[in-house]
């Protein structure tokens, strides 16, 4: 049974996504012929069940999605790229078989859209079932026990997409207290090749980026012949890798790592400001009355100003006024000097976090629009006026950028957003420097895809609430 288990496991997700694809045509289908009454669209029944799905699968295993497991988000991109070179494929062979006049636009336009939306919470939800079932997972060693795997084996653990499971350890020093605790160490780093042969198992993660180079260059190489995929953990944690192209010198045995700034790309920073108001007109056309709802909610709880304006700084340290619901009481600056002057305990917080977690001066309504996040619902008049954008370094005051450091310039690089590494990653839970390290991670890994990742993860953040006060 082993050794058909990787044919079977592809075919398996190919049904999947067969059976997401048809109830995604079904959908739009019906869609076609319920709103456009005027003509009864057909769809032959060698495009309907054949061609069109099996287009939209040829993308997907083009991109590797039945042979190499990934992080969910980096699924979910190569997802939408198949399905946008899928679309195009069909086009293509309806004009190619002069059958486009009679095809509908719109039911070409709504499969593309549907077969995304089904694919993706598709592949959510099964990834999920088998990674808590341990269905499916691929068994996999990791070579190393510090704090870098640790890491890994967090990422492992909380990303579905990543279906590894981990059979053990391998490592020569102890074992620190903590996550890396509940998995047997198999023996250390001289043990590799008799656990690899022993276990039988074919994937290897090292995640030891102290190792000497010499001593890690002959660990691969006593293991690469017992192995299908050895995958490396760098020592570059941190380093803006996101985007990197990897190259080898063959006669010299180098590897190069072209490491590429996209915000420093005219094109990419135009981009970005496209989709910024694209995305913000369309969203004030649907929240328009939560908008009001939480407006009269404010004025009723607590009679004042609705909107809240303070001075946040700005792309190229430019000062702005940043929009808010008010979420305190009206005299909150005077509250707010009183208690710093008479208990060291609150400026000691404040100067810590410039936040409050038990903040007397919130009013009941602010309460729950800070932990839902919603108080910062009028930003997006902020992103219309150039100010923000949708995604990026979270707004601070003047008086924060101290703390940033050497890498004030990363943040004073971009617009800050409504959102961001930072608001979808605990927000409030974190350290301060944890968040200064999550903006200039931002910053530098930019991508359009990373913006509409975050934006997606914003909404589960949103209702859940954690780290926000």
């Amino acid at each position: 049974m082993k050794r058909y288990y990787k044919f079977l496991t592809i075919i398996f997700f190919i049904a999947l996504d067969y059976l997401s694809l048809i109830s995604a045509e079904q959908c739009a289908f019906f869609m076609r012929n319920t709103f456009f009454h005027s003509s009864r669209l057909h769809v032959s029944w060698l495009n309907f069940w054949i061609v069109f799905p099996f287009l939209y699968v040829f993308f997907i295993n083009l991109g590797q999605l039945y042979n190499r497991r990934r992080p969910f988000y980096k699924e979910v991109e190569q997802i939408f790229q198949a399905v946008f070179y899928g679309t195009a494929a069909i086009i293509f062979v309806l004009y190619v078989a002069r059958s486009a006049a009679y095809t509908s636009r719109f039911f070409v336009g709504a499969f593309g859209i549907l077969a995304f939306t089904f694919l993706v919470l598709q592949r959510y939800f099964i990834k999920n079932y088998l990674q808590r079932r341990q269905l499916l997972q691929i068994p996999v060693i990791i070579i190393g026990a510090g704090r870098t795997a640790e890491l890994l084996v967090k990422s492992l653990q909380n990303d579905p997409g990543m279906g590894y499971k981990i059979v053990g350890l391998l490592e020569d020093n102890k074992v620190e207290k903590g996550l890396l605790e509940k998995y047997h160490v198999l023996g250390g780093f001289a043990d590799a090749e008799n656990v690899i042969k022993k276990t039988k198992v074919k994937n290897v993660f090292i995640a030891a980026p102290g190792l000497d180079d010499s001593v890690l260059g002959m660990l691969i190489y006593r293991i690469q012949p017992l192995v299908e995929n050895i995958q490396l953990i760098t020592n570059l944690v941190g380093v803006p890798i996101g985007s990197a192209e990897v190259e080898s010198i063959f006669n010299e045995k180098l590897l190069i790592l072209r490491l590429k700034n996209n915000l420093a790309r005219p094109l990419n920073r135009y981009i970005k400001t496209v989709l910024d108001y694209l995305l913000t007109i369309a969203g004030i056309l649907v929240i328009w009355p939560l908008l009001l709802f939480i407006a009269i909610w404010i004025y009723l709880d607590s009679p004042g100003k609705i909107i809240f304006k303070h001075m946040r700084v700005g792309k190229g340290g430019k000062l702005f006024s940043c929009y808010k619901f008010r979420s305190m009481y009206i005299n909150a600056q005077e509250k707010l000097n009183e208690m710093l002057a008479k208990d060291p305990a609150i400026r000691e917080e404040w100067e810590r976090d410039f936040k409050l977690k038990n903040d007397p001066r919130i009013t009941k309504s602010g309460a729950f629009l800070r932990k839902t996040s919603l108080d910062e619902l009028p930003q997006i008049f902020n992103v219309l006026r150039g100010e923000m954008s949708l995604v990026g370094p979270r707004p601070i005051v003047e008086e924060e950028l101290a703390r940033y450091g050497e890498f004030v310039q990363d943040y004073l690089m971009v617009k800050p957003g409504i959102t961001g590494m930072w608001q979808v990653n605990g927000r409030s839970d974190t350290t301060y420097e944890e968040r200064v390290q999550m903006d200039v991670w931002y910053v530098r890994n930019w991508s359009v895809w990373l913006d509409i990742m975050l934006l997606w993860r914003t909404i589960k953040a949103v209702f859940t609430g954690k780290g926000a006060y």
